[in-house]
């Protein structure tokens, strides 16, 4: 046998040994233009160096790839906390199967958590809605027919308008979120609440269409217990756009109070918790890299990392907490 010929045999060999030592795991997330979405896709080529493969699959019902997940059928999902506490419960979108998604709930275990997608409420510049108290009997965007974020928006909206209820108050819209900034444009609703990274290239190209005015949440509501409670109950943060962000906004040099929404990585219990380890590395190991490439991540605090976690951490997750001297909540162990 000749040198070329046994040096190609041995290469691919030695891909072959590669192939079969890397683990694959299945990776759900939701828009590509979204941390929900961004987050995975970062992720896969460090958790590759890993030698952890991770196959992701964007544009998912968030809602149901927890179940997924809990259920064993799903590796690895981005989690929305409010979404985990209703199926801890067996309410909203698992009512119709309550007792097991309760049930399945205790199977689901975290690796880390991040503030995701902000709360941009926006509306044409000459509109006549100018505040918060002019939405009363309007049309509004509150998301998609499915999932937790219409129910989100709705109790944002009631705490930032001091009170105002959908199908009360104004009319809330529910379209997928691949239709709403179309629609937006179409002139099918007045108010489009929109959840995007601070900076999402889409809303400043929307901005120089047409000029845009964003809904700022007043610093007093921010403050306040109620708010408090609410953001407690439905495990979401807060966010400040700063000024100049977007080049079509006429309030542009404001800075924007509003809400952000949390997310999490979760697994099942039963992942190996080496693998576990690995992914969680990945992750914190290489975040600035991912932020350089991608300015959308700027937003995700390194020295926050159980943002909206509530499940508890996974076993692999922890150890790499601990080596690395971050101390663990005990509520997550």
């Amino acid at each position: 046998m000749n040198l070329i010929k046994r040096t190609v045999i041995a290469g691919a060999l030695s891909i072959s040994a590669f192939a079969a030592q890397a683990q694959s795991l299945s990776f759900e997330g939701a828009g590509s233009a979204s941390l929900t979405g961004i987050v995975p896709q970062s992720i896969a080529p460090y958790a590759a160096q890993e030698g952890v493969s991770l196959q992701v699959v964007l544009g998912q019902s968030l809602t149901k790839s927890i179940i997924k997940v809990a259920a064993g059928r799903l590796d690895l999902a981005v989690a929305p906390p409010p979404a985990i506490n209703a199926m801890k419960k067996g309410v909203g979108p698992y009512k119709n199967t309550a007792e097991q998604a309760k049930k399945l709930s205790g199977n689901l275990r975290a690796l880390f958590g991040f503030s995701a997608s902000v709360m941009h409420s926006i509306v044409w510049a000459d509109s006549d809605i100018q505040d918060w108290k002019d939405i009363k009997d309007k049309r509004v965007f509150i998301g998609p027919p499915a999932g937790a974020a219409a129910g989100q928006t709705a109790g944002m909206l009631e705490q930032a308008t001091g009170g105002y209820k959908a199908g009360t108050d104004y009319e809330g819209v529910k379209i997928p979120w691949g239709s709403a900034m179309q629609a937006f444009q179409d002139g099918q609703f007045d108010l489009y609440v929109g959840f995007y990274p601070i900076g999402a290239q889409s809303l400043n190209e929307l901005s120089l269409q047409r000029p845009i005015r964003i809904l700022s949440i007043g610093e007093d509501v921010l403050a306040s217990k109620a708010w408090a409670d609410y953001a407690a109950d439905q495990v979401i943060g807060e966010a400040t756009i700063p000024p100049n962000t977007y080049s079509g906004q006429v309030n542009g040099d404001q800075e924007i109070h509003t809400g952000t929404t949390l997310m999490s990585i979760v697994a099942n219990a039963k992942m190996d918790d080496d693998t576990a380890y690995k992914v969680t590395k990945a992750f914190w190991e290489n975040l600035d890299t991912m932020k350089q490439a991608n300015a959308l991540m700027k937003q995700i605090d390194a020295s926050q990392p159980f943002t909206g976690v509530n499940v508890p951490l996974h076993p692999g997750a922890v150890r790499y907490y601990q080596e690395k001297g971050i101390e663990v909540p005990e509520n997550l162990l």
